[in-house]
C-alpha cells in the first residue's frame, strides 16, 4: 500500500499540513497511521468533512432531525 506525508495529503485536498494532521488526531482519516511524529495517509484516503461549519448540514421542517448533506 502507497502512503502520502501529510504535506502531500495538504496538496491534494487543498487544506493545510496541520488541518490534514488534526484530521488524523480525531480519526477522520481511515487508515492514517502515525510512525514515530510522522502521519502516513493512504494514497486513496479521502478528505473528511470540516464539521465546524454549520452549512455542512440541511434543517428539516419543524420537529424533525437535521439531516447532513454527505448522508
Amino acid at each position: 500500500m502507497e502512503y502520502l506525508t501529510t504535506n502531500e495529503a495538504a496538496k491534494k485536498w487543498g487544506v493545510t499540513a496541520r488541518m490534514v494532521i488534526y484530521y488524523c488526531v480525531a480519526g477522520r482519516v481511515a487508515g492514517a497511521i502515525k510512525k514515530e511524529k510522522f502521519w502516513l495517509i493512504p494514497s486513496g484516503a479521502e478528505k473528511s468533512k470540516d464539521m465546524r461549519y454549520k452549512d455542512n448540514f440541511v434543517p428539516l421542517t419543524d420537529n424533525q432531525r437535521v439531516i447532513y448533506k454527505g448522508e
